[in-house]
C-alpha cells in the first residue's frame, strides 16, 4: 500500500481537536475539541467527468455544521451507522445523542451524571446497544432508543476504554492502571486478559485504545487476528479472541495515541508521535500494519499533537486531528488484482464466507467467471496466464501429480507443503499447480517462468501449457518435466547454475541477513531486491549472478522494460528512480537525445506508487503519482493526466487502466465505466493533424515520431479518403500483411463506389456497405457480405427480395444456418422450423430428439431412403429412450438386423429378438437363445422359456424343458389334469421336432432322394442327434400314464367297473411316471367295486411289498386286507382276460384310449398327431383325441 497526505482542513479560531470519528456508511465526519466544539463535516467529490472518479475527483465540503450543546471539551464522538446517530461526550459527563433529519444534525437526547467524566462509548455491531463508561468505574449499557439496560459499578477501578465482540457477547472493560477485564453483555466478571505484550516493560501504562474488528466486511483469511489493544509505550498485541493465548505482539516504538482498524479488518493504523534518533524533538507519525503485525507503511505528519483518526468506509482515505485541523490522506491499497488477456482479475472478501473470491472479468464480453480460494495470498498476472498464491490448508490433500522424483526429499523435511501456485487462464480454469515449501512473499510470471520468492530463497517452475506445444515438442515434454522445471536458490548461496532435478526446500530455510525485498523477471533477466537496497541481476533461463548494484533505499516495486536494458525502482518511501541494466549504443544521434533528456542515472519522481512499462518501446513508461497518471518518453514527461486508476496495461501508445477503488465497491458487479482508455500525446496529436491538416502533415509527423500504431493510423485515414499510395506505404511501415493485400484488391476495383464499399465493409461499417452495394445492384455482394459476417438472417432476407437460379442452393444454405443458430441456443423449436426449409435430415433428427418428438423421428425414418446413413442414429435414439419396435423399423431399413436384434437384447425384448435373428437366418441364434433362456430360468419364469424356445423352433430344447416342469409338478402331486396336459404340450414338442428334422432333410436332398430314404435320413440324424432317447421315444408315456390314470377313475366314477379296472391293470405298466402306490391302489379299488377279489388280492400284495412306505401305512394296508379278505376269498367271480403285452410278430396290442381295453379288430383309428388308436365306434363319439386333443379327421 501507498500512503499520503491529499487534504487539511482548518478548524476556526486555532481550536484544539481532541477526537475525531468518520461515519463508514454515510461518510460523516465527527471532530470534538476544546471550548465545546463539535462540527460534522462531509467531504464529496462533485464533478461530471467520468474519467474523474474516486480520489482524483475533486472532494469538497458538502457538509460543514456546528453542533450546539457541550460547553466543556469534547472528549469522546461515536457513531451509530444502522441508525444514523452520533453520540458525543464532553469533559463536565453530558453525553447528547444527535440525530440527522432533514439534511442537519439535531439533538434527540441528553444525559448527564454529574458525578463523574465519559471516558468511552462503544454502540454494538448492529447499533442496537450502547455501553458506557465513566472514570469512576462506573458502566450503563442502554438501548438506541434511549433505555437503560443495566448499570453497573465497578469498585475501585477507573474505567479508560470499552469495546463490544463482533457477536455482542462479551464486552472488554479497559482500565486505567493498563488492566483488561473481560465481561459478559448482562455485566458478569469473567476474567482477567492476559498481556502478553508487556513483557519485559517497565514503569506505569495506560490503554491507547481497544478495537475490536467486527468482520462486516470479511477476513483476510480464516481465523485471522481481530482484536487489537495497544497501549500508551508503544506495545500492541493483535489478538483472534479474547483469551487467545498466543497473540501477535508488536512494539511499534512510539507513543501512541489512538488506534484503528479499516473497513475490512486487512490494516490497522496506529497513530501517535515518535522521537527521531539524533533529535530531541518529536514528530506526528501514523504506522500501518497488518493484523499478522507486519509493517506495511508509516506516515509522517506535521503539528504538534495527534489526537485521533478515523478510517473512511471504503478505506481509501483517513482523517487525523492534529492540533486544530483535520488533514486527510489518500491510501492507495495493495489489492490482489491483475491483468491477463482483457481480462481485469481482482479478489475480494465477503462477510459470509471465510475464502477470497476470484473474479476473473472479461473486459471485452463483459463476461463475469468467480471461483473462492482459501487464505489467497497474491494474484500475478503475464501474457495469457494468472498465478494464484494460497497457503494450503493443513488438512487438505495434495493432488501435485509431479512430485514423484523429490518426494522422498520433501517427506524427510517436511509432512505438509505449506504453499501451492496454481496457474489459471483468463478464465480461471486451473492448467496447472505446484506445491512448495516456501512461502511465496513476491511472485512474478514470464512467458515461460514462474518465479516465487520468499524472504531467504527464490524458486522457479518452468511451467507449461498445453496450448504452448508443438509437435516437435510433444516428445520432449516428459524429459523436460523430469528434469529442470523446478528450481529452488538461496539468496546468499554462491552456486547459482546448477539444475537440479528436483528442488531441495530444505537449503531455502537458512536465515539470511539480507532479506528478499521485491522481485521482477523477463524473458532475459531476474532481478531480485534486498532489504540493504542491493539489487541481484541473474540471466534466465540459466540463473546466473551476473551482477550487484547497490541503492540507498529499499526497493519496494521492480519492472524491467521490454528489451530488459532497464530497471524502474519503487522505494519503500514512493521515490521512483531508474537503472540502466544494460550500457546503451553511443553513436551521436543517440548521446544528443540522451543529453537533452537527461540521464536516467539522475531521474526521481515522489509519490509514486504504481507504473508499467510499454510492451512495445523501451523508452515509454506510465507512472501513477499521486492522483496524476504521467506518461514518460525518453525520460521526458508529457502532460498529466487526473486519474486515480490501476495501470493495467501500456501498448500501442494507449494506456489501459482499471478504477479497482470504484469496482471494490461493487465487486460483484464490475462496470465497464470504470475501465479507462488514455491515448498519450504522439498519438492525439497524429490525429488531430490528420483530422484538421491533412494526410501529407501527418505523414511528416509520423515519419518523425515512428510507431507502428502511427502508421495503422496513417493507413486507416488514407483508406478512408482512397489514398492508396499513402495507404500501402503505411500498411508496409506497419507490417500489416492484409492490409497491403487489402489495398492491392482495392487497387484492381473499377468504380469508386465499389472501392468505398469496400472500405466501409473493412471499417465494420457494414450496413453502409450493404446500402452501397445494393445502390449498384450488386445483391451478390451485399449477400457474401452477410455470408462473411454470418448474419444468415440479413442474407434470408435479401434473398427473398430478389430471384435467382443459384439462389435455391443458398436459400437451403441459409435455412440451415438460421436452423444452427437457433440449435446452439437450443431453441430446438425454432430450429426444426428452418431445418425442414433447409431439408436437413441429420441436424432435423437431432431436434426431434432433443424435443422429444418421437413421432417426428418416426415420419422422418419413413421418409428416409433405405440404407441412408442417418437411419442408424435414428434407430439409437429410439433405443435410448427404450422404443424397441421403432429402433428396430430403423435399423431394418438400413438393412442391419443384427443391429435390431442387439438393441432387442439391450431392452429386454427377447421375443421380438428371436423373431428378428429366425427371420433374418441369423447363425448367432443359439447362444442368443440360450442367453435369454437362462435370463428367464434365473427368474423362474420356466414356462416364458419353453415359449422362446417354440417360437424359434427349438422343438427339442422346449420339450427337455416341459419334461422338467412336468416331473416337478409330478413331485408336487399337482392335480393329474394339469400334470396331463403339460406331458402332452412336451410330447407335442418332440412331434414338432421329429417334423422339422423330416423337412430339413428333405430340403437338404432336393428331391433327388425318395421321400421314404429322406424320411430314413431324417430318422438317422434324429437318433445321432438326440441326447436324451427317453424324450425323443417315448414322448407320450407320461402323458399316457396320466390319460389312463384320469380314465380309470372317470370309468369307476361313472359305475363301469371292469373297463375301470382294465384300464387300471393297464396302468401297472406306468411305475415310473405314476408314484406306484397310487397305481395299486386305484387297482384294488377298481377290482374290488368290480368284485375281482383275486385282482385285489394281487393289488394288495403289491402294495404291502413296497418299501417306501411307512410302517405305520404297511399295518394300515394290512388291517384293510384282513378285513376284506375276511369276507371274501381272493377270486374273481368272472374269468378276467388278461391284457397281452404283445400280439404275434407286430408286436404290442394296441390300447383304446377312449375306454382303456385292448383292440383285437383290425381295422381302427389312429390319431395323426400323437398316433395312438381308438376303436372307431368309439372315437365317432368324439371332434378330439382324447389324448392329445387334436381335432379328429
Amino acid at each position: 500500500m501507498f500512503i499520503y497526505l491529499s487534504k487539511k482542513i482548518a478548524i476556526p479560531n486555532n481550536i484544539h481537536l481532541k477526537c475525531v470519528s468518520w461515519n463508514k456508511d454515510q461518510g460523516f465526519i465527527a471532530c470534538g475539541g476544546d471550548d465545546g466544539l463539535l462540527r460534522v463535516l462531509k467531504l464529496e467529490s462533485q464533478t461530471d467527468d467520468v474519467k474523474l472518479r474516486g480520489l482524483a475527483a475533486p472532494s469538497n465540503l458538502s457538509m460543514n455544521q456546528t453542533l450546539e450543546g457541550h460547553s466543556g471539551s469534547v472528549q469522546v464522538v461515536t457513531w451509530n451507522e444502522q441508525y444514523e446517530k452520533l453520540t458525543t461526550s464532553d469533559q463536565n459527563g453530558l453525553i447528547i445523542v444527535w440525530m440527522l433529519y432533514k439534511g442537519a444534525w439535531y439533538e434527540e437526547m441528553i444525559n448527564n451524571r454529574n458525578k463523574s467524566v465519559v471516558r468511552s462509548m462503544s454502540w454494538n455491531s448492529d447499533g442496537q446497544k450502547i455501553c458506557i463508561v465513566y472514570e469512576d468505574g462506573a458502566v450503563i449499557v442502554g438501548s438506541v432508543d434511549g433505555n437503560r439496560i443495566w448499570g453497573k459499578e465497578l469498585k475501585g477501578n477507573q474505567l479508560a476504554h470499552v469495546a463490544w465482540s463482533p457477536d455482542s457477547k462479551i464486552l472488554l472493560f479497559g482500565m486505567a492502571n493498563g488492566e483488561v477485564q473481560i465481561y459478559d453483555n448482562q455485566g458478569n466478571f469473567i476474567m482477567k486478559m492476559t498481556i502478553s505484550c508487556l513483557s519485559n516493560t517497565t514503569g506505569a501504562v495506560s490503554i491507547a485504545g481497544i478495537h475490536w474488528y467486527a468482520g462486516s466486511g470479511g477476513y483476510v483469511e480464516p481465523d485471522c487476528p481481530c482484536l487489537a489493544i495497544c497501549f500508551d509505550n508503544g506495545r500492541c498485541q493483535i489478538m483472534r479472541y479474547q483469551n487467545d493465548e498466543n497473540p501477535v505482539c508488536i512494539d511499534t516504538m512510539m507513543n501512541v495515541v489512538s488506534i484503528q482498524w479499516n473497513h475490512c479488518g486487512s490494516v490497522l493504523a496506529v497513530t501517535g508521535s515518535l522521537r527521531s534518533a539524533n533529535m530531541e524533538k518529536e514528530f506526528n507519525v501514523v504506522q500501518f500494519y497488518t493484523p499478522f503485525g507486519e509493517h506495511l507503511r508509516t506516515l509522517k505528519v506535521p503539528g504538534k499533537h495527534m489526537t485521533g483518526i478515523g478510517w473512511e468506509g471504503g478505506g481509501l482515505r483517513i482523517g487525523l486531528a492534529v492540533d486544530s485541523y483535520i488533514y486527510f490522506a489518500n491510501i492507495r491499497p495493495d489489492y490482489k488484482w491483475g491483468y491477463c488477456c482483457n481480462t481485469v482479475v481482482y479478489a475480494y472478501t465477503k462477510p459470509e464466507r471465510q475464502e477470497y473470491c476470484v473474479v476473473f472479468w472479461d473486459t471485452r464480453n463483459n463476461d463475469k467467471f468467480v471461483k473462492y480460494v482459501k487464505s489467497l495470498m497474491s494474484i500475478t498476472t503475464s501474457g495469457d496466464f494468472c498465478i494464484l498464491a494460497s497457503k494450503v490448508d493443513e488438512t487438505q490433500p495434495q493432488e501435485d501429480a509431479e512430485l514423484e522424483s523429490g518426494s522422498h526429499l520433501r517427506v524427510t523435511y517436511t509432512e505438509v507443503q505449506k504453499y501451492v501456485l496454481i496457474l489459471c487462464n483468463s478464465i480461471g480454469t486451473p492448467l496447472d499447480s505446484k506445491y512448495i515449501d516456501i512461502e511465496p512473499l513476491f511472485v512474478t510470471v514470464t512467458k515461460t517462468h514462474v518465479i516465487a520468492a520468499s524472504k531467504e530463497a527464490f524458486y522457479l517452475w518452468q511451467y507449461r501449457v498445453a496450448k504452448k506445444l508443438t509437435a516437435l515438442e510433444v516428445n520432449q515434454v516428459t524429459k523436460i518435466k523430469k528434469e529442470g522445471r523446478e528450481r529452488v536458490y538461496h539468496i546468499d548461496s554462491s552456486t547459482l547454475g546448477s539444475s537440479d532435478s528436483s528442488p531441495d526446500f530444505a537449503k531455502a530455510f537458512t536465515a539470511t541477513r539480507d532479506p528478499i525485498c521485491s522481485i521482477t523477471a523477463s524473458d532475459k533477466v531476474l532481478i531480485v531486491g534486498r532489504e540493504s537496497g542491493s539489487i541481484h541481476r541473474y540471466s534466465l533461463p540459466n540463473v546466473d549472478l551476473i551482477q550487484k548494484y547497490t541503492l540507498n533505499n529499499r526497493a519496494y516495486y521492480l519492472s524491467v522494460n521490454c528489451n530488459s536494458s532497464r530497471l524502474a525502482i519503487i522505494d519503500i518511501a514512493g521515490v521512483l528512480t531508474l537503472l540502466d541494466l544494460e550500457v546503451r549504443a553511443s553513436s551521436d544521434n543517440s548521446s544528443e537525445k540522451q543529453s537533452s533528456a537527461g540521464d536516467p542515472s539522475k531521474f526521481e519522481r515522489k509519490d509514486v506508487w504504481d507504473m508499467k512499462w510499454a510492451n512495445d518501446n523501451p523508452d515509454l513508461f506510465a507512472m501513477m503519482e499521486k492522483t496524476r497518471m504521467y506518461v514518460f518518453r525518453n525520460l521526458d514527461p508529457e502532460e498529466p493526466i487526473q486519474t486515480s486508476g490501476y495501470i493495467c496495461n501500456f501498448e500501442d501508445l494507449e494506456i489501459k487502466s482499471v478504477l479497482l477503488d470504484e469496482i471494490m465497491k461493487d465487486p460483484e458487479r464490475p462496470n465497464k465505466d470504470n475501465l479507462i482508455n488514455f491515448e498519450i500525446r504522439s498519438l492525439r496529436d497524429s490525429r488531430a493533424l490528420i483530422e484538421k491538416v491533412g494526410i501529407e502533415e501527418a505523414s511528416q509527423f509520423i515519419e518523425d515520431n515512428p510507431h507502428p500504431r502511427l502508421w495503422r493510423l496513417l493507413a486507416e485515414a488514407a483508406l478512408q479518403k482512397l489514398d492508396l499510395k499513402t495507404a500501402e506505404q503505411a500498411f508496409v511501415r506497419c507490417k500489416d500483411y492484409q492490409g497491403i493485400e487489402f489495398v492491392k484488391r482495392l487497387g484492381n476495383l473499377q468504380t469508386e463506389p465499389m472501392k468505398q464499399a469496400e472500405v466501409a465493409a473493412y471499417f465494420s461499417r457494414f450496413e453502409e456497405a450493404e446500402r452501397m452495394y445494393l445502390d449498384m445492384d450488386r445483391r451478390d455482394l451485399a449477400i457474401s457480405l452477410r455470408i462473411k459476417l454470418g448474419d444468415w438472417f440479413r442474407v434470408l432476407q435479401l434473398l427473398k427480395t430478389g430471384s435467382g437460379d443459384s439462389d435455391d442452393a443458398l436459400l437451403k444454405q441459409a435455412y440451415n444456418a438460421i436452423g444452427d443458430y437457433f440449435a446452439d441456443r437450443q431453441k430446438w423449436v425454432n430450429a426444426v422450423q428452418y431445418y425442414l426449409q433447409g431439408q436437413n435430415q441429420e441436424r432435423l433428427a437431432e431436434c426431434y430428439y432433443m424435443l422429444e418428438d418421437y413421432d417426428g423421428l418416426e415420419k422422418l425414418t419413413a421418409i428416409l431412403p433405405e440404407t441412408h446413413k442417418l437411419l442408424p442414429e435414428i434407430g439409437q435414439m429410439f433405443a435410448t429412450v427404450g422404443m424397441c419396435e421403432q429402433a428396430v423399423k430403423a435399423y431394418l431399413k438400413c438393412n442391419q438386423p443384427k443391429a435390431a436384434v442387439d438393441i432387442c437384447v439391450h431392452l429386454n425384448q427377447w421375443n421380438r429378438a428371436v423373431e428378428l435373428a429366425r427371420t433374418h437366418n441369423m447363425k448367432e441364434i443359439k447362444p442368443l437363445l440360450s442367453k435369454y433362456a437362462l435370463h428367464l430360468l434365473e427368474k423362474n419364469k420356466n414356462l416364458e422359456a419353453v415359449e422362446l424356445y417354440r417360437k424359434a423352433h427349438h422343438f427339442l430344447d422346449a420339450a427337455k424343458l416341459m419334461f422338467k416342469i412336468a416331473d416337478e409338478e409330478v413331485k408336487k402331486r399337482t392335480r393329474p389334469l394339469r400334470v396331463k396336459k403339460l406331458y402332452v404340450l412336451a410330447a407335442r414338442l418332440v412331434e414338432d421336432y421329429h417334423e422339422q428334422v423330416k423337412t430339413s432333410q428333405q430340403s437338404k436332398s432336393k428331391g433327388k432322394k425318395s421321400e421314404a430314404k429322406s424320411a430314413l435320413a431324417g430318422l438317422l440324424e434324429e437318433d445321432a442327434s438326440s441326447l436324451d432317447n427317453r424324450i425323443v421315444d417315448d414322448a407320450w408315456r407320461g402323458a399316457e400314464a396320466y390319460h389312463f390314470f384320469l380314465l380309470a377313475q372317470r370309468q369307476l366314477y361313472e359305475g363301469y367297473m371292469e373297463n375301470a379296472m382294465q384300464t387300471a391293470m393297464h396302468l401297472c405298466e406306468y411305475e415310473d411316471i405314476i408314484p406306484p402306490v397310487e397305481i395299486y391302489s386305484l387297482l384294488a379299488v377298481c377290482a374290488a367295486a368290480n368284485r375281482a377279489f383275486s385282482t385285489c388280492s394281487q393289488a394288495f400284495i403289491k402294495l404291502e411289498s413296497l418299501e417306501s412306505l411307512e410302517p405305520e401305512q404297511h399295518q394300515a394296508y394290512e388291517d384293510l386286507a384282513l378285513e376284506i379278505f375276511t369276507k371274501h376269498s381272493p377270486k374273481d367271480s368272472r374269468v378276467m382276460e388278461r391284457p397281452r403285452s404283445s400280439g404275434g410278430p407286430e408286436g404290442k396290442v394296441p390300447t383304446c384310449i377312449v375306454t382303456g381295453l385292448p383292440i383285437h379288430e383290425y381295422q381302427f383309428w389312429m390319431c395323426n398327431v400323437c398316433k395312438h388308436c381308438a376303436l372307431e365306434q368309439e372315437i365317432s363319439k368324439y371332434n378330439c383325441c382324447p389324448l392329445c386333443h387334436s381335432p379328429v379327421a
